[in-house]
């Protein structure tokens, strides 16, 4: 495994004086994804407590989502399943979790924002392009599950931008779109206070007014979410339907994970198709005397502060989605471009039968 970044690449990673102590002391490490770079970067501990950085390349990853030893990207045109083929405690050069992309499910460029699954392992994702929330297809490029009211009819085109979803109790819950708009880029006319929370599958609105919102996440009896037209990190009375801002973030934020009592957010320095010194966010960071920065931030949900944080600058100035990786020190991943993945051989439990011998499956009857 070559991919590990080098400080000589134009990439630049600074971080906060406690943020490896966090890493270290929560057993985490972090996942995130460059879509204009086209790559996916592992950040856990050396053993010496230096980061370790970890790079792969999936043309236009952007939205990832980590459940126990299996991860899941959505590419270009494909979504893809990665499994850890690490046994506990096993180690490979140094990495204590290698991801190995086993399923690629081929969705055509949906332009997927995010995704979930549930307590069975269904997938199920965000397909902007087409407005709904999707699950996979053995046959299909999608199969949709659900679309806002207002859109009419299931046709390639981005109409609301259907930006995220929340899962409760292992069931869809809630979407957060940036426009109610059935025109193609409709939502662009009002990105300024045009976004809404909706409830699914009844279709109601729960929350108006939002600007641009992303990553709606049901933890502990609160529904978190980000505003990232103003930069706010916050959640959601649903009693009052009101967004009730915590922090305010220095950029546009993409996406949210959760450790323990931490949020995990991906800030963005830029926008790609929007510009940020015309949001709220421009605003609010001028008033701070701020500017728009690419971070991974963590946010401690009990003080309501952002206590951490990892910036990027040089080649990544955009972040698409992030994930925290529990009980890994320092992750890393297979990938597709070299002969290495021909390597990378995982061998099952040994159900097989005395050597020289096989069983033919039995003819039911009838059959």
């Amino acid at each position: 495994m070559s991919e590990e970044v080098g400080w000589a690449l134009p990439l630049d990673i600074s971080c906060s004086k406690g943020f490896v102590d966090w890493l270290s002391d929560t057993g985490v490490s972090v996942v995130f994804t460059a879509p204009r770079s086209g790559k996916i970067y592992f950040v856990g501990l050396n053993e010496n407590r230096t980061l370790s950085v970890f790079e792969r390349g999936f043309e236009k990853a952007r939205a990832i989502h980590g459940v126990h030893d299996t991860l899941y990207l959505g590419s270009l045109y494909q979504l893809w399943r990665f499994e850890n083929v690490l046994s506990e405690g096993q180690e490979a050069e140094g990495y204590d979790r290698l991801y190995l992309p086993q399923t690629a499910y081929t969705t055509g460029d949906l332009d997927i924002h995010d995704i979930a699954t549930d307590d069975q392992g269904e997938i199920y994702f965000v397909n902007t392009l087409f407005n709904c929330i999707a699950t996979v297809s053995d046959r299909h490029s999608f199969l949709p599950v659900w679309r806002p009211s207002f859109v009419e009819s299931l046709t390639a085109g981005d109409r609301c931008h259907l930006t995220g979803m929340a899962m409760v109790d292992g069931e869809i819950a809630y979407a957060t779109v940036a426009g109610r708009s059935d025109r193609v880029d409709g939502w662009r006319d009002d990105v300024w206070d045009g976004g809404s929370l909706i409830e699914v599958p009844s279709g109601r609105t729960v929350v108006s007014g939002l600007s641009l919102p992303h990553g709606p996440r049901f933890r502990d009896g609160k529904l978190w979410l980000m505003d990232s037209g103003s930069g706010h990190f916050g959640h959601v009375d649903l009693d009052r339907g009101v967004f009730e801002p915590m922090v305010l973030c220095p950029g546009y934020l993409r996406d949210i994970d959760f450790v323990d009592r931490f949020a995990v957010v991906a800030i963005s320095a830029r926008r790609d198709g929007v510009v940020i010194d015309g949001l709220k966010l421009g605003g609010n960071l001028e008033e701070k005397n701020a500017y728009p920065q690419c971070a991974i931030a963590v946010i401690d949900l009990e003080e309501g502060a952002l206590v951490h944080w990892m910036r990027l600058t040089g080649s990544i100035q955009e972040i698409g989605g992030v994930a925290a990786l529990e009980g890994s020190r320092r992750p890393a991943a297979i990938g597709l471009m070299t002969d290495e993945v021909c390597r990378v051989l995982s061998v099952g439990p040994d159900h097989a039968l005395p050597a020289g011998r096989h069983q033919m499956p039995r003819r039911q009857a009838g059959g």
